[in-house]
């Protein structure tokens, strides 16, 4: 099964998921090898942030009325071990491109490098297919009701 058919979704542009799985020691591998590559490190950051945005929207939906206890729940969704967990219900880290070195160092074990490709996987479905769809997602892989 792809990780698109896991998420229920197939993006309209597969660069974004490319780059999104694209570890940034494998980028620089290619780049060495005078291969343009992009990695996946703006998406972590803007997948971050939309995270944080739908968590908040979904929380607030869902009766959580207080700023403390969005706050609280937030940040327990949203910690590292949380996040390589889903990832590791993806099976995220078989579709990752990693660096030799990371590869060797069994970064693809390490809940810190999956939640981070967690995250970039977020910044690409949203750059795709934008808010609604990334919400959808989110909502189905961290099991929160409105």
């Amino acid at each position: 099964m792809s990780l698109e058919e896991k998420l229920s979704y197939t993006f309209k542009d597969k660069n974004l998921l490319d780059r999104a799985l694209t570890r940034k020691a494998y980028a620089l591998e290619q780049k060495q090898q005078n291969i343009y590559c992009e990695d996946q490190e703006i998406f972590r950051t803007l997948g971050d942030a939309v995270l944080k945005t739908v968590l908040i929207d979904l929380l607030i939906k869902s009766g959580v009325n207080s700023r403390g206890e969005i706050t609280n729940r937030k940040k327990s969704l949203e910690r590292e071990e949380g996040l390589a967990k889903i990832s590791d219900r993806l099976g995220l880290a078989s579709y990752l491109k990693f660096g030799n070195g990371e590869t060797k160092q069994r970064a693809d074990k390490e809940p810190y490098v999956l939640a981070e490709s967690f995250e970039a996987l977020i910044g690409a479905l949203y750059l795709d297919g934008g808010f609604e769809s990334c919400r959808k997602i989110i909502k189905e892989l961290f099991d929160i009701n409105e």
